[in-house]
């Protein structure tokens, strides 16, 4: 039996079946050389990476020690730094110290001299502001005039002149010497024990003058004795009569008849009082409370006038030392130096 003729539609099939095998055979090598090639490529790439990542590492562990050096590099700066502004503080402090200095011994002598001048005045006011006197303001102005006059420089005449008319004024309101009325207060005070008062009777007897003897001659001498020796008895007993009789009966003035009332046991309160009077006074100077010793000096007078025998001469010398006190007993006002601190600034700032 002959062999079947293959129709075409079937050879045409399987040619193209070859194709499609052979197109897909070189579609998978060339897929497969691709594969390879990616591989290779990832193979070379995971090297790469690894190197790199070692590399990474090493920098990063010298970066952590350049981090660390540079730590310790930044505190010792830090402390460097601290250290140079401490020094330069220091020297910038030293440097004021010493401009202040060239300054100050750059100024000229008649700068030193109004500096020096109105430093006192300024004590010398304070001073008289404390004490109520104005001595300690005279002899500061007297002690400037006199360093003034040694310098004899015109830029300080004006100075000068405002110091001397400064001075007259404090010299003419005076001045309170407090401790020479203190002590001449104690001095009336002392006496006042001892003053005698209108009520006080004086029980001293008069003495009636006695008779001058005669002169008698050698002969009746003898003879007079007798006689003598009797007158003068007599004369004894008249005398003694005479002074009783003139204690029985005295004979006073009084303007002020409540001064005749007070009792002996009431002359020791008297004096007391007015003691304490005094010592209020003394007191009052003392703490610069003029009105207050005023008005104690007054009432003292007037107890001495009211109460005491002003024709005795003790209560005479103390009432004619309260009436001195009480006259210097005054607030004197203290005339401030404006001339003279003016002129000193005005010299000062070189007008």
């Amino acid at each position: 039996m002959a062999a079947a003729s293959v129709p075409p539609a079937t050879a045409a099939t399987g040619r193209w079946i070859a194709a499609g095998g052979a197109v897909l055979a070189a579609l998978s090598a060339a897929a497969l050389v691709l594969a390879w090639n990616a591989q290779q490529r990832v193979k070379s790439l995971e090297g790469e990476l690894v190197k790199r990542q070692q590399d990474s590492g090493a920098l990063a562990a010298e970066a952590r020690l350049l981090a660390g050096q540079a730590q310790e590099g930044a505190r010792d700066a830090s402390a460097k730094l601290a250290l140079l502004e401490a020094r330069v503080a220091e020297t910038s402090l030293q440097r004021t110290q010493i401009e202040e200095l060239i300054q100050s011994m750059a100024r000229s002598r008649d700068e030193n001299v109004l500096a020096d001048v109105e430093a006192a005045v300024r004590v010398a006011l304070q001073q008289s502001a404390i004490t109520g006197s104005a001595e300690p303001l005279v002899a500061a102005l007297r002690q400037a005039d006199e360093r003034l006059a040694r310098y004899s420089q015109p830029r300080l005449e004006r100075v000068r002149r405002a110091v001397v008319q400064d001075l007259d004024k404090a010299r003419a309101a005076g001045a309170t010497d407090v401790p020479l009325l203190g002590i001449r207060l104690d001095e009336v005070i002392r006496l006042v024990d001892e003053l005698p008062l209108l009520a006080a009777v004086d029980r001293r007897p008069a003495v009636r003058p006695a008779t001058p003897a005669r002169p008698a001659s050698a002969a009746a001498s003898a003879a007079a004795g007798w006689s003598a020796d009797w007158g003068g008895r007599w004369q004894a007993m008249l005398d003694q009569i005479w002074s009783e009789a003139r204690s029985l009966v005295r004979v006073t003035r009084i303007d002020m008849p409540e001064a005749m009332l007070v009792a002996p046991e009431q002359a020791f309160f008297l004096r007391e009082n007015l003691k304490l009077r005094l010592l209020n006074a003394r007191l009052a100077l003392l703490s610069r409370q003029f009105d207050v010793a005023q008005s104690d000096l007054r009432d003292a007078q007037s107890a001495l006038e009211r109460y005491f025998d002003r024709s005795s001469r003790r209560v005479a010398g103390a009432l004619e030392s309260v009436r001195q006190i009480s006259t210097q007993a005054r607030l004197i006002t203290v005339p401030r130096p404006d001339a003279t601190l003016a002129a000193i600034a005005a010299a000062a700032a070189g007008r």
